[in-house]
């Protein structure tokens, strides 16, 4: 073989990599944020493709890509959203499961605030409660159901803040904006410890699961990249990542 035909050899074995390596666009609700950036970076490193990361509320992005938005898949915080652009069928077929169940926490980031109960709470002793929007957040959703369970609703209304997401809520606590707030546990939590104030992991009984689902959107369904990246959530190691979040992966999936 001549030195030339080596070269183009050599040449053609360096590009076929990157031409087989895409750029997918993710939208991700705001809770899964921390986990998310961890799971992307280490499929970036297994995988050779790259993640373009979103993140917000489920509710804006559901109205997003209604509207068209160039996300190849949906990480929601709820099943609702998902289920609705399926029957919408602008999802690839039988793509939608659910990759996790979240968990509520009341926080603060004073240490000793709140004292692993609901005390802080029916006492009112606090000035300014924040929580998800419930229209857009399904972890607001799960906020309004604590309160009923506890018959708090009309004694806290006056005190409440309310975030477009969870993000901004989890912001409006940390800043002081309001003494303490209804997060999600994986805001608050690293390798299975609180990293900073006192919180009440707020016992599941009190609100209705929150079952996470994820779509391949109609942009993706041709996407190797999209399809790998729904394929390695499954992953062990990907379910060790949510775990040490305080989520509990669902061993069922398909």
């Amino acid at each position: 073989m001549g030195s030339i035909s080596i070269i183009c050899l050599l040449v053609l074995s360096l590009l076929l990599p990157t031409a087989k390596a895409e750029e997918i666009s993710v939208a991700v609700a705001s809770n899964f944020t921390a986990p998310m950036k961890e799971i992307a970076s280490l499929f970036e490193q297994s995988t050779g493709h790259k993640v373009r990361l979103s993140f917000g509320s489920s509710g804006k992005f559901y109205a997003q890509i209604k509207h068209g938005a160039p996300f190849q898949i949906f990480f929601s915080a709820d099943q609702k959203k998902p289920e609705q652009l399926e029957r919408d069928r602008l999802i690839a077929p039988s793509s939608r499961f659910t990759y996790a169940r979240g968990s509520l926490a009341l926080w603060s980031p004073q240490k000793g605030f709140v004292k692993g109960n609901a005390d802080r709470l029916k006492q009112l002793q606090f000035n300014k409660l924040a929580l998800a929007n419930p229209k857009l957040a399904p972890y607001g959703v799960a906020a309004i159901e604590v309160l009923k369970r506890l018959s708090l609703i009309e004694a806290t209304q006056n005190k409440w803040v309310q975030g477009e997401n969870i993000a901004q809520t989890y912001q409006f606590v940390s800043t002081g904006n309001a003494e303490l707030g209804f997060v999600a546990l994986s805001q608050i939590l690293k390798d299975g410890k609180l990293k900073t104030g006192s919180s009440w992991v707020i016992p599941e009984n009190l609100y209705n699961p929150i079952k996470q689902d994820v779509v391949l959107l109609l942009r993706g369904e041709n996407s190797p990249a999209a399809q790998a990246l729904l394929s390695f959530i499954k992953e062990p190691q990907v379910k060790q990542i949510m775990t040490s979040y305080g989520y509990k992966p669902l061993a069922a999936n398909p």
